[in-house]
């Protein structure tokens, strides 16, 4: 099948990518002259896994151009453009309006079906009241004709995007008609690697069960923080013994049910804020996604907290990951960043690593924080240390390195990626959600009729 990608970024080239290994004839789209000479040089033009693997092995099914009404020579065009927020937190739709135009008006020279798929993530009610009727308007056709739409995100993680493509949990699919969903499907079916299931339905279904998809995700994420919290006031209590418990109720699940620090990157904050818009659009109380994410943003103070009892008036402080998630250079909203930032306008000497994620870090640091080449290094120069990004190699640090006489070294691990067997003599590891290890803190003073229970520290 000939398949037009709109949108060479982070999610639009490895599309396209994985699209040419499974031997569809792919043209991607882009506004840079720049990623397109990349492109057809062979070179991709994002950092992902495994994504040069794939532009290098299929050049000759892959090519790129910045001509988007060369979009109307394939059978489907994917839309793939950025779909920032607005100040309301609502997605600006701006870029797929414009995109659907010229794909429109190349679309009026042309007599053969083609189908459109939307595939950034839209408020919902976008593809019926504006993709379109524009789309009918700019092309002379008609929707469910000689033309299709669909509306088809992708459910990834940066890190590991062209496995969740190959290998999704599920293919949402909202269609126009039922010749557009079913074009849809054959295309995707031949890019999954595994055999999904495949959810049809209409537009604005489908608009809405990706948001919610990932807002009721960050519920989880907010939920199971808010119970290590609890446990970290409560001599002998483990948040990791009790979600690997409550992940065993089917009812639940175990997936990302696990106390450690906020959420980031460049999608669950931002979806989360546009199902709250979207719900008070419809007078709506979004008491459960606005209390999510009023959770997370309270982590960076509550991990400050945790870091601040462990460091003397000279103390220097040293923060392990800056990507908001191992596996990507990305540090949109980074909790290891917002941390770095809070640290360091609060007046302590603060150094920071990551493998990928440093110089995109440092951008937006203004200066306020020191670089290390290593994480060996950032030992070397820190009391205490944080673990804020779960990097394989974090787990794999130096004990020479570590070790100090009189004192050992304080390093708050986030995410449990130390052993204590191999660390617990050199190192102090500080874990999140867990409490104090004896429960002589813990008091039973009176206060009503069946006393209360207080924690004395």
């Amino acid at each position: 099948m000939r398949v037009a990608v709109v949108g060479l970024g982070k999610l639009g080239a490895p599309l396209a990518a994985v699209l040419a290994s499974k031997g569809h004839d792919v043209l991607g789209i882009d506004v840079s002259d720049r990623v397109v000479e990349l492109v057809n040089e062979g070179v991709a033009p994002v950092d992902e896994p495994e994504l040069q693997d794939l532009v290098s092995a299929n050049r000759e099914r892959l090519r790129a151009t910045t001509d988007l009404a060369a979009a109307a020579d394939a059978d489907v065009s994917v839309v793939l453009v950025p779909t920032p927020s607005d100040d309301s937190g609502a997605f600006s739709n701006a870029h797929v309006l414009a995109a659907t135009d010229r794909i429109g008006k190349a679309l009026a020279r042309h007599s053969a079906y083609h189908l459109v798929v939307v595939a950034s993530t839209v408020m919902p009610g976008t593809c019926q009241a504006e993709v379109l009727p524009l789309l009918e308007e700019a092309s002379g056709r008609r929707v469910g004709e000689t033309l299709g739409l669909c509306y088809s995100p992708e459910f990834i993680a940066l890190g590991s995007v062209i496995r969740d493509m190959t290998t999704p949990d599920m293919v949402l699919i909202g269609e126009s008609d039922p010749r557009a969903g079913e074009a849809l499907e054959r295309l995707y079916r031949t890019v999954c690697e595994n055999d999904p299931p495949f959810r049809r339905m209409n537009l604005v279904n489908a608009e809405l069960t990706k948001i919610a998809v990932n807002t009721y995700v960050t519920m989880k994420i907010s939920y199971a923080n808010v119970l290590a919290e609890i446990c970290e006031r409560l001599p002998e209590a483990h948040a990791d013994t009790i979600t690997d418990a409550l992940g065993l109720d089917s009812r639940i699940g175990s997936k990302y049910l696990r106390g450690a620090i906020a959420y980031g990157g460049p999608c669950f904050p931002r979806d989360n804020k546009a199902f709250s818009t979207f719900a008070r659009r419809l007078d709506v109380d979004p008491l459960l996604a606005e209390a999510t994410d009023s959770v997370n943003r309270r982590q960076v103070d509550r991990l400050a907290r945790v870091v601040r009892s462990h460091l003397g008036e000279h103390d220097a402080v040293g923060i392990l990951g800056l990507a908001y998630k191992a596996g990507t250079g990305v540090a949109e909203e980074s909790a290891g960043v917002a941390l770095a930032r809070l640290l360091a306008e609060s007046g302590y000497d603060v150094h920071v690593f990551d493998p990928l994620a440093t110089s995109a870090a440092i951008a937006t640091l203004d200066g306020l924080v020191h670089t290390c080449g290593s994480a060996e290094e950032l030992l070397e120069r820190c009391d205490v240390a944080v673990i804020a990004t779960p990097w394989p190699q974090f787990a794999e640090l130096p004990i020479e390195r570590a070790e100090r006489p009189g004192r050992r070294r304080v390093v708050v691990d986030c995410w449990g990626v130390l052993s204590d067997e191999m660390y617990g003599e050199a190192l102090n590891i500080v874990r999140l959600g867990h409490g104090p290890d004896t429960a002589s803190a813990l008091e039973l003073v009176g206060g009503s009729d069946h006393g209360e229970r207080r924690l004395t520290y």
